[in-house]
């Protein structure tokens, strides 16, 4: 990646000065969502691979249809037409099973697709990310397992396994580590020669829609005038001014500003954790990422004869906290609202064989209760339990289904109930584009609407929004929004050959 210097006067060079014209596409997130779309507005292009054979034989007989046509250039609704799998979104599950035939039957099958570079269908375009290239996973505990196999975790043209292969490293019970992931997320941008157009430490603190009128005098005759290659009329043209600071090697803060004709937002849902609302949560022995518990340990400020751990949440993360205080032979108090039963519950959705560590987890879970003394020393679990508050002695008062109440001593608190997206940038924190407007975006009861064959944002023209943000969870679905975001981008750009 450039040095900061580097990276800032490359950022500046974008920024618009008078004269400037807008970039046609700014990326807001550098993680596999916007990693992918930048690949596709590089020129990259699918093709059906020749006298290749799709399992799905209607499928299969729409792309020898049109075998010389991009799949960029096709009508993905007309592709993804009685498609089904594990995502909701059409167009996830048509990418996905062309990169991934038969995938989800345990079959490794080679990809369908061909990939060209057409160097005159690239979109100049910037990404914009706080880490380097691959987002949030440079900032998940390397050793940490994947819940998706590592097969899922790549993105186009450059096989997981085979990067894998070439550092003589495999994978564990089919999954991998969050450090390889990340890694691998890093050598593609490289690979594919993408690192132009990311500018890595930049934090975008607002989105806006601008007339072109606000901007100088002198930019508007050039937008007027320009070759830019999207067409709008003088009178209704808009273009979105993206603020915001680099952080420079001395971690000073370096303000930019660029102006750009569509918006791209693919910051994932890792930003923001979830907080419980209750008293004494802002305290400092309160903490709401994992990381706070593996930096505790590392300080030796927690250790074996510590007062118990509580953790809050019945999800993979809290799993990842117990099984880690759990080889430290660190003392937890495990608390969460479910049944140990409930069907809604993710550990009883897992299978046992692929995920064992989350399966001991459940069993702790089961065996374990506060009722009942298990075979598990140093873990006591609570189900049906939930918080009212925290104390400045470190006493956390709980309170079970029958309203009884007890105080705990702890010495640090953990709630790992999920995170929420931290559109804070955008005005009224994007809760206008959500399907439900009257509450805030949330990647699994609430995403940003959007139409789901160009992933546009329904209330806001020239806004897209991939990933979590639109309901996609998963690194292997969200590639889907890419497709569909870059086929409508290229589209704008008249760029789709007839």
């Amino acid at each position: 990646m450039l040095p900061d210097r580097e990276m800032y006067s490359a950022l500046g060079r974008h920024q618009n000065k008078s004269g400037s014209k807008p970039i046609p596409v700014v990326i807001i997130g550098n993680g596999p969502s916007g990693i992918c779309l930048s690949y596709l507005l590089s020129g990259y292009t699918p093709y059906f691979k020749r006298h290749s054979l799709h399992s799905h034989p209607i499928l299969q007989s729409k792309l020898e249809e049109a075998a010389d046509v991009s799949v960029l250039d096709q009508d993905l609704e007309y592709l993804s037409e009685g498609l089904e799998g594990r995502s909701n979104s059409p167009v996830a599950l048509l990418f996905d099973t062309l990169l991934r035939p038969d995938t989800d039957f345990g079959v490794s099958a080679e990809p369908v697709l061909t990939w060209r570079h057409e160097t005159d269908r690239a979109i100049p375009h910037l990404v914009l990310g706080k880490n380097p290239p691959g987002g949030a996973w440079h900032s998940i505990e390397g050793s940490m397992i994947t819940l998706s196999r590592g097969e899922w975790m790549g993105l186009p043209d450059l096989q997981f396994k085979d990067w894998l292969k070439q550092k003589k490293r495999g994978l564990r019970n089919h999954r991998a580590t969050a450090e390889d992931i990340a890694q691998y997320y890093q050598h593609y941008v490289m690979k594919k020669g993408l690192q132009k157009n990311f500018r890595c430490g930049t934090v975008v603190t607002s989105v806006r829609k601008v007339s072109a009128k606000s901007i100088s005098n002198h930019a508007q005759k050039d937008l007027q005038k320009s070759d830019s290659l999207w067409n709008f009329s003088e009178e209704s043209m808009e273009v979105f001014q993206v603020d915001g600071f680099v952080k420079t090697v001395k971690d000073d803060k370096e303000p930019f500003t660029v102006y750009a004709e569509n918006v791209v937002l693919a910051t994932g849902t890792y930003d923001s954790p979830t907080w419980l609302r209750v008293k004494g949560e802002n305290l400092s022995y309160v903490h709401h990422q994992l990381s706070a518990l593996e930096e505790a340990v590392k300080n030796n400020s927690i250790g074996i004869t510590s007062d118990p751990v509580l953790i809050i949440g019945a999800g993979l993360t809290a799993a990842d906290a117990i099984l880690f205080a759990h080889h430290c032979s660190i003392p937890v108090i495990h608390v969460f609202r479910r049944r140990v039963s409930d069907p809604g519950l993710i550990f009883n959705q897992l299978p046992k064989m692929m995920y064992p560590e989350y399966h001991k987890v459940h069993q702790m879970m089961k065996e374990q209760s506060a009722a009942c003394a298990g075979p598990y020393e140093c873990y006591v679990s609570l189900p049906e339990h939930h918080v009212l508050s925290f104390g400045k002695d470190k006493k956390c008062i709980l309170q079970d289904k029958n309203g009884c109440q007890k105080a705990y001593k702890i010495s640090m608190a953990l709630v790992l109930t999920g995170s929420n997206p931290n559109l804070s940038f955008l005005p009224n924190n994007g809760i206008d584009l959500a399907m439900d407007s009257d509450q805030p975006v949330n990647p699994k009861r609430n995403p940003i609407d959007i139409d789901p064959f160009t992933y546009e944002c329904t209330q806001e023209k020239g806004l897209y929004a991939l990933g979590p943000l639109a309901g996609d969870n998963f690194v292997r679905f969200v590639q889907g929004g890419a497709l569909a975001a870059a086929s409508s981008l290229l589209r704008k750009a008249n760029k789709n050959p007839p």
